[in-house]
């Protein structure tokens, strides 16, 4: 994938203002898979002091959208299944969306949520739907 096209889903994914007001962050995308990043910070914990289930979910969720559309075409989730897996140590979170399968309409990804110290922190699948829409990049 080139430099530029790169960029327009950078910038794409900019307006995704929940995510991104959350923090989270394109850090490398490439033909249908991606890696996106959160900076843990205290208004992300829950009441218990461990990162809160809804943040982890939104970047992982954050991180197959920008996987799924970097394909061309308009793609949303349709059904998400996150396990969570062990509490997060680090100061960082990064999820990595990696489709498994796919066909005109829909697709199926893999997204590992992990932190800086290497943990395994949750794993999601989700099924997404491809609608006939291209993407501007």
């Amino acid at each position: 994938m080139d430099n530029s096209k790169i960029d327009a889903i950078k910038e794409f994914f900019t307006k995704d203002r929940f995510a991104t007001n959350m923090g989270a962050q394109v850090d490398w995308v490439n033909d249908g898979c991606a890696e996106c990043s959160l900076v843990i910070a205290d208004g992300h914990k829950n009441a218990g002091g461990a990162v809160q289930g809804g943040a982890i979910f939104t970047l992982a969720d954050f991180a197959f959208a920008v996987a799924a559309n970097s394909l061309g075409k308009m793609t949303v989730s349709v059904n998400n299944s996150i396990s969570f897996i062990s509490a997060s140590k680090g100061k960082r979170l990064i999820a990595k969306a990696t489709r498994l399968s796919g066909s005109k309409r829909l697709c199926f990804y893999n997204v590992s949520i992990t932190d800086d110290t290497g943990v395994l922190i949750a794993d999601m699948s989700v099924t997404g739907y491809i609608k006939d829409i291209d993407m501007p990049f």
